[in-house]
């Protein structure tokens, strides 16, 4: 569990993995990315290689893993930035949303669920998901699951485009945090490399 070590029981527990595109700067969204501007200025670019995503190549391929994980761990932010999913991400697997705060009385949709505990989020996530990977969605959601030991890999969708300012992945990380190259493919318009946590150095 990205610094913590597992065991042999352990092992055979799926991994907390974010899926994110970035572009080769590390932007993941364009400038001014508010309600109605999701994306930022220019940040829709990151995402054209989700229009090869039904091919049988390996852009169809990292999607549909995607689309295969058994639970969501989603900041606040991007959650309210995609209209809460409607309650249901994909499948209507768990959607846990990390958030600093909860309003009384805020019932959030569907299948999602507000924490304020990191690990609390991740355990429930890793229960929920079973043999599945968790999904992770947002920068925020990220750091505090890195931060927090609870994040075992890195899928980031890198597209070959330089934004020149936007929102960064990591704008704050415990770092240096080493990294593994466990996975590399090339895609139609996107290289997908997966990483795995290895921990502080």
């Amino acid at each position: 569990m990205g610094t913590k070590a597992r065991d042999a029981e352990e092992e055979t527990t799926a991994p907390i993995r974010l899926y994110m595109s970035m572009s080769l700067d590390g932007f993941i969204a364009g400038p001014d990315d508010r309600k109605g501007q999701e994306l930022g200025l220019g940040g829709g670019r990151l995402f054209n290689w989700l229009d090869d995503r039904l091919s049988p190549g390996p852009n169809g391929q990292v999607f549909a893993e995607a689309l295969a994980t058994g639970a969501l761990i989603s900041g606040r932010r991007t959650f309210e930035l995609a209209g809460r999913w409607q309650g249901d991400h994909h499948d209507g697997v768990p959607i846990n949303v990390l958030t600093h705060h909860v309003d009384e009385g805020d019932v959030p949709p569907g299948s999602a669920r507000f924490y304020t505990d990191v690990a609390a989020c991740a355990a429930d996530a890793r229960a929920a998901a079973g043999t599945r990977a968790v999904m992770v969605h947002g920068a925020g959601a990220a750091q505090a699951l890195l931060r927090a030991g609870e994040l075992d890999e890195l899928e980031i969708h890198l597209v070959p485009v330089l934004l020149g300012a936007g929102r960064r992945l990591f704008e704050a990380v415990p770092g240096p945090v080493e990294l593994r190259l466990v996975r590399q493919l090339e895609g139609r318009g996107v290289t997908h490399l997966r990483y795995q946590v290895l921990g502080s150095a």
